[in-house]
């Protein structure tokens, strides 16, 4: 279902952004064609040369690189994605999706997508309950997107709770199933 597919991984700011290298290795190993969008916070938790080793591709952080996008990041990547997923979904990529912002590369092309765009959830256990996150969540699916919940367990935070990250087996099962469903 996924060899010979195009995957936008999104990376926002989080912990949970080395998950998306294991994601990001497993989806490759599936055969699809991988290419990762870091948000500028994301490389704080993971470097773009991790992803593009992982990927065998260069690292999209920037809308603006004429030479590489000649129409501009945002508009190629999403003509060509057959589908998109966040992981991490921070807070902060939640709250600009729900309300339609767009002032970086990862949140320009959400807003050019055409294809199915999952997210996954990651955060602290009292961010994820605070309702402002939760209305943003539930602005975003109905918006179209698929959310794929996060789990209880430990946290970053060296507490447990609700937030943890989806795992990556998970994350590609649900894409794999978006795909299943998008065909149909």
């Amino acid at each position: 279902m996924l060899a010979g597919r195009e995957i936008i991984v999104g990376v926002s700011a989080g912990i949970a952004a080395y998950k998306a290298a294991a994601l990001t290795s497993l989806l490759v190993q599936q055969g699809a064609g991988v290419t990762a969008v870091l948000t500028r916070n994301a490389s704080r938790f993971v470097g773009a040369a991790t992803f593009a080793a992982l990927t065998g591709r260069p690292v999209a952080s920037r809308g603006f690189l004429p030479g590489v996008y000649p129409l501009g990041a945002h508009i190629e990547l999403a003509a060509r994605a057959d589908c998109i997923i966040v992981a991490p979904a921070s807070a902060d990529i939640l709250a600009k999706v729900a309300g339609g912002i767009a002032d970086d590369l990862l949140t320009t092309l959400l807003l050019c997508a055409e294809c199915p765009v999952l997210f996954a959830p990651a955060m602290n256990a009292a961010m994820w309950t605070k309702p402002a996150v939760q209305r943003n969540v539930a602005q975003v699916a109905n918006d179209g997107a698929t959310i794929i919940p996060p789990g209880t367990g430990w946290l970053s935070c060296r507490q447990s709770g609700a937030g943890r990250m989806a795992e990556p087996l998970e994350i590609m099962a649900a894409i794999s199933a978006v795909l299943a469903g998008s065909n149909s």
